[in-house]
C-alpha cells in the first residue's frame, strides 16, 4: 500500500498544482480525502485475494475454506461462539485450527500411519507430541529366525536410563498385556495390544538469554543458580527443527535430567568427530554459561553433569559442575571467586503470563519520548534514564530495557500533572528489577507518586525484593505482562521469603489500577473513605497470589474490607478477597474466602467460590450447582434425620469433589497454577464457553483435547484405539 497521502495530487499536471498553490491548496486537501478512500478500496481488494489461500486468509475465512474440502468442525469441542470479537476469533482458532485445515487432504492420504498421529496433536491441539504403539512393548516369545533384539526388553536393574524412562513416552522395557479397553474414558491403559498412546506436552519451553546467574553465597562464593530469583529451576530443552521419524527428547519441551545431559550426543558432534559433547550445551542450544569480562563462554569440555542437591560435590580444577534438574552451577572451590557469571537457559511454564521472553504487543501514546536502557545503550541504569526524563519533563515518555539483565537499584518516580511514564521491557526480553534494603528508616518499595491525571505503566518486568508503593494523585497504574514476585522473593525450594508482605501498596491512589497477563502478590488498599471515591481495580488473565488461601490477597490494613470496586476476569486467586464491591467476577477460581461488603451490587458468573463466602448474586458458579443438584435429589419435602444426615454428607462430598486441584501452587515451579488431571470436570469445563476456569482459560485446552480425541478416532487404523496421555 502507498502511504503517501499526496499520491493522487502528484499525478496532476504541474500547472494545476501551481494554481492550487496560489489558492491555498484546496485541491490537495480534497484529493487527500479521496486518497483515504482509495486506500480502503485497495486494501479490501488485496484482502480478497489473500483470503483465497489458507496460508494468508483472515481467521474468519478458515471455516469457509475448510468447508470447500469437506472439513467438518467437531461439535464435541464445544459450541462455536461468535467470531466478531477478538476473543471469539481466538476461540474459533482453537476449534478450527488453520494448520489442520491446510493439511486435511495430506492427512487423509496418510491415514492409519503412526507418524500422522503425532502430527495431529500439533495441528489440532497445538501440543508437541510423540505417538507410541504399545504392542511393540509387550513381552512375547519371538521367532528365532526373525528376532527383534531391541524390542520388548526385560528390565535391567543396572540400566538407570531405561528405569528413568519407565512408564513414560520413551519407555522401551517389556510390559505384560492388559486386556482392558485402552481408552476407557477415565484412564488410558497402556498394556493392551491395539492401544496407541499419543503423549502430549502442554508446558512450553521459555528462554532466558544472557542473564546474570544468582550467587548462592550461603554455600560458597563459587556456587551459582541459573535463576536470578535465587530459586532452583528445572532446565528444559530448547526445541530443534523438526526431523523425520518419531520425536525424540531434543524435539520436545522436556525437562533435562542429569542422566540425559551426560549421555545424549548430538548428530552434529558425531559428524565433527567430537564424541561426548552433550547436545544440550552450546550456542543456540538448551543452555550456555559465560564468565569474565568481556564474557567468554565456558568450553564444552569443562562442563560436567553432577548432583548438586546438597552442594557436597566439588568439581576438579578446570571443570564446572552443572545440575540441570535443580539449575545449579558449581565452580572448583580452590579457584578465585567468580566476579561475573552469565547464563542462557530455558524454563517451563504454561502460557505467556508474567515477565518473559515471549512475543507480546507493545502499546504507547502516539507522541512520546523514548529512553533506551542496556549495556550497549546511552543509559546503563534505569535511574540514569529517570534522571534524564526528569530533566527533559516530556508529556509522555517510555523507558525501554533492551536486554534480560538484572538491575539492582532503588526506583522512585514522581509524575507531574497529566504526565505519563512507561517502564517496559523490549519485546522478547525479560529484565529483572531487584529492590534491596537501601534505606534504614524508610520503605524501599518501588515508589510512584504523581500529580492530577498522571499515569504509570509497568510492562514486561519481573520485580523482586520489594513491592510497588503508589500514593499521591496518580490517576492510574497499569501492570501488564509483569511479575511482582509473591512474597517479595523465593527460597531455593520456591517458598516465599516474606509470605505476608503485599506486592502492591496503594495509599489513596490510584483511582484505577489495571493488571493484565501478570503474576502479582497481595494487594493492600489504604484509602480515605471520607474524602475519596472507591478505587477501581481491574484484573484479567492474571494470578493474584497471597502465597496461601488463608492470607489476604486483597484487603485493607485495620479495616474490614478494601475501599475498592473489583472487576476480575479469567484469573486465579490464592488468598482472601476483602473488598467493598465486586462489580463483576467471571470465569475465575477463588481459593480463599470472599467478603464483599456491598453484596447488593455486581455479580459473579461461572466461577468457583470458596464455601462460606459473602458475595453478590451468583450465576452458574461452583459449588452452587452441585449443591443444588443434591438438594433437588432429596426434594423439597420434610426429611427424616437419617435423610438429612445423608444429604449433608453428600453435600460435603460434592463440595470436596469440585474443589480445584492444582499441579503446583508455588510460583517458580513449571506447573504453577496448572489444573491437575484429577480436577473435577465442572472446573476444567466450567467457564461460560466450556473452557477451564482460571488464568489459563484462553488456552482452550478442553476444546483442543476434545478435537484431538475425535481426530485420533478418525485417523487411527481400524481395530486400534488411540488415547491422549498428558506428560506435563
Amino acid at each position: 500500500m502507498n502511504a503517501n497521502p499526496d499520491r493522487l495530487y502528484e499525478l496532476l499536471p504541474a500547472v494545476y498544482r501551481l494554481r492550487d498553490a496560489d489558492q491555498g491548496y484546496p485541491l490537495r486537501g480534497l484529493l487527500r480525502v479521496i486518497s483515504e478512500q482509495v486506500n480502503v478500496v485497495e486494501a479490501d481488494i488485496a484482502g480478497l485475494y489473500e483470503n483465497w489461500f489458507i496460508e494468508t486468509c483472515q481467521d474468519w475465512v478458515v471455516p469457509y475454506l475448510g468447508e470447500l474440502i469437506g472439513y467438518t468442525p467437531l461439535a464435541e469441542g464445544g459450541n462455536n461462539g461468535k467470531a466478531a470479537t477478538a476473543r471469539g476469533l481466538a476461540r474459533e482458532r482453537s476449534l478450527i485450527p488453520r494448520r489442520e485445515v491446510a493439511n486435511t487432504l495430506h492427512y487423509r492420504r496418510r491415514k492409519g500411519t503412526l507418524a500422522l498421529l503425532g502430527d495431529l496433536a500439533m495441528a489440532v491441539g497445538g501440543w508437541p507430541s510423540r505417538a507410541v504403539e504399545f504392542y511393540r512393548l509387550l513381552g512375547a516369545t519371538q521367532n528365532i529366525n526373525y528376532l527383534h533384539l531391541g524390542r520388548g526388553l526385560t528390565a535391567d536393574l543396572r540400566d538407570g536410563e531405561a528405569l528413568d524412562n519407565l512408564g513414560g513416552p520413551f519407555d522401551e522395557l517389556a510390559h505384560t498385556v492388559d486386556v482392558r479397553c485402552g481408552d476407557s474414558g477415565h484412564y488410558f491403559h497402556t498394556g493392551n495390544i491395539p492401544a496407541v498412546g499419543v503423549y502430549v506436552w502442554r508446558l512450553k519451553s521459555y528462554s532466558i538469554t544472557q542473564a546474570p546467574a544468582y550467587c548462592y553465597e550461603q554455600e560458597g562464593p563459587n556456587c551459582f543458580l541459573f535463576s536470578a530469583l535465587g530459586n532452583d529451576t528445572q532446565l528444559f530443552t530448547a526445541l530443534r527443527s523438526p526431523s523425520s521419524g518419531p520425536a525424540g527428547k531434543l524435539d520436545l519441551p522436556v525437562p533435562i535430567t542429569r542422566r540425559d545431559f551426560e549421555a545424549i550426543e548430538t548428530e552434529e558432534a558425531a559428524e565433527t568427530s567430537e564424541p561426548g559433547v552433550p547436545s544440550y550445551y552450546g550456542v543456540g542450544k538448551s543452555f550456555e554459561i559465560w564468565t569474565g569480562s568481556p564474557r567468554q563462554p565456558i568450553p564444552i569440555d569443562q562442563i560436567v553433569p553432577a548432583d548438586l542437591s546438597d552442594w557436597t560435590y566439588r568439581p576438579l580444577p578446570g571443570q564446572v559442575a552443572v545440575d540441570p534438574r535443580l539449575g545449579r552451577i558449581a565452580f572448583p572451590p580452590g579457584q578465585a571467586r567468580r566476579q561475573a557469571v552469565w547464563v542462557s537457559y530455558r524454563y517451563g511454564f504454561s502460557a505467556d503470563i508474567g515477565g518473559g521472553e515471549y512475543d507480546r504487543p507493545l502499546a504507547q501514546p502516539s507522541n512520546y519520548t523514548l529512553y533506551l536502557v542496556g549495556e550497549q545503550q546511552a543509559f546503563t541504569r534505569i535511574n540514569s534514564a529517570l534522571s534524564q526524563w526528569q530533566t527533559d519533563q516530556p508529556q509522555n515518555a517510555v523507558i525501554e530495557i533492551v536486554d534480560s539483565g538484572v538491575y539492582v537499584e532503588p526506583i522512585s518516580i514522581t509524575l507531574g500533572a497529566k504526565q505519563t511514564l512507561q517502564i517496559r521491557a523490549a519485546n522478547r526480553k525479560r529484565p529483572l528489577l531487584r529492590l534491596l534494603d537501601w534505606q534504614t528508616s524508610q520503605p524501599d518499595d518501588l515508589s510512584v507518586t504523581g500529580g492530577e491525571a498522571s499515569w504509570f505503566t509497568l510492562d514486561g518486568l519481573v520485580v523482586t525484593g520489594r513491592g510497588i508503593r503508589v500514593e499521591g494523585d496518580v490517576a492510574g497504574v497499569t501492570i501488564r505482562h509483569s511479575t511482582l514476585v509473591p512474597g517479595w522473593g523465593l527460597q531455593c525450594n520456591c517458598d516465599p521469603l516474606r509470605p505476608t508482605e503485599p506486592s502492591l501498596d496503594l495509599i489513596n491512589a490510584p483511582r484505577c489500577i489495571s493488571i493484565e497477563h501478570s503474576i502479582v502478590g497481595g494487594i493492600q488498599v489504604n484509602r480515605d473513605e471520607v474524602r475519596e471515591d472507591p478505587g477501581e481495580i481491574r484484573i484479567s488473565d492474571s494470578i493474584l497470589d497471597a502465597t496461601s488461601p488463608e492470607r489476604i490477597a486483597l484487603g485493607a490494613p485495620e479495616s474490614l474490607c478494601a475501599y475498592a470496586v473489583l472487576t476480575i476476569k479469567r484469573s486465579t486467586v490464592f488468598g482472601k478477597l476483602q473488598t467493598q464491591t465486586i462489580a463483576l467476577a467471571e470465569n475465575c477460581i477463588f481459593m480463599g474466602s470472599i467478603l464483599a461488603c456491598r453484596k447488593q451490587r455486581g455479580c459473579m458468573r461461572f466461577c468457583y467460590v470458596t464455601p462460606g463466602s459473602r458475595t453478590p448474586r451468583r450465576y452458574e458458579c461452583q459449588p452452587d450447582l452441585v449443591e443444588n443438584a443434591v438438594r433437588a435429589h432429596f426434594g423439597n419435602g420434610i426429611l427424616s434425620a437419617q435423610q438429612a444426615h445423608e444429604r449433608d454428607l453428600m453435600l460435603e462430598r460434592e463440595r470436596l469433589r469440585v474443589q480445584p486441584e492444582f499441579n503446583s501452587i508455588r510460583y517458580g515451579t513449571p506447573a504453577y497454577c496448572q489444573l491437575a488431571g484429577a480436577c473435577a470436570c465442572e472446573i476444567k469445563r466450567g467457564a461460560d464457553d466450556e473452557s477451564e476456569m482460571g488464568v489459563f482459560h484462553d488456552l482452550y485446552q478442553p476444546q483442543r483435547a476434545a478435537n484431538l480425541r475425535a481426530r485420533l478416532a478418525e485417523f487411527t487404523p481400524a481395530g486400534m484405539s488411540a488415547g491422549i496421555i498428558y506428560v506435563s
